[in-house]
């Protein structure tokens, strides 16, 4: 088993942590977030494609996407390796998402350790909006906060 976790802070009040959990190379990987600092409704979550975040979450580049396809919902058969979809805060308290993922992976050549995750402002809408930027990004707006997927010790 491969544990990752990834811290998320930025600019705004917005943090949070992901891990990431994926118990053999065939088998999916878990996904699961707490972020507090939220507006309430659904915010746009992401693995872009780099581990850099010296110029902010901007640094971090595109959403990861090693197959060169269009922008889409998580349950898409084609579409970016980094699009989780979204995440929705309540009206009072934190964040939760969770999600079991066939494309994202902590091993081998698309491992997506050393790359950033990231929250952002607006809704995602899954590539389907008809907006310029709904084929690349959802159209979800700035980002919030960000995070390195780091590997770390198994929990337990």
């Amino acid at each position: 088993m491969v544990y990752a976790v990834a811290v998320l802070k930025g600019a705004t009040s917005v943090s949070g942590v992901v891990t990431l959990t994926q118990d053999s190379p065939s088998s999916p990987t878990t996904v699961k977030a707490v972020i507090t600092g939220l507006t309430p409704g659904k915010h746009g979550f992401h693995i872009h494609e780099f581990g850099d975040n010296t110029n902010g979450c901007t640094s971090a580049g595109p959403h990861y996407n090693p197959q060169g396809h269009p922008h889409g919902a998580p349950t898409a058969e084609k579409r970016h390796v980094g699009d989780l979809g979204n995440l929705e805060a309540p009206e009072k308290g934190d964040a939760v998402f969770e999600i079991t993922d066939k494309q994202v992976t902590l091993f081998g050549e698309h491992s997506v350790i050393g790359r950033t995750v990231v929250v952002h402002a607006l809704e995602d809408d899954l590539g389907l909006g008809g907006h310029t930027l709904s084929v690349t990004t959802g159209n979800a707006g700035d980002r919030l906060a960000c995070g390195v997927i780091g590997i770390s010790e198994l929990k337990k």
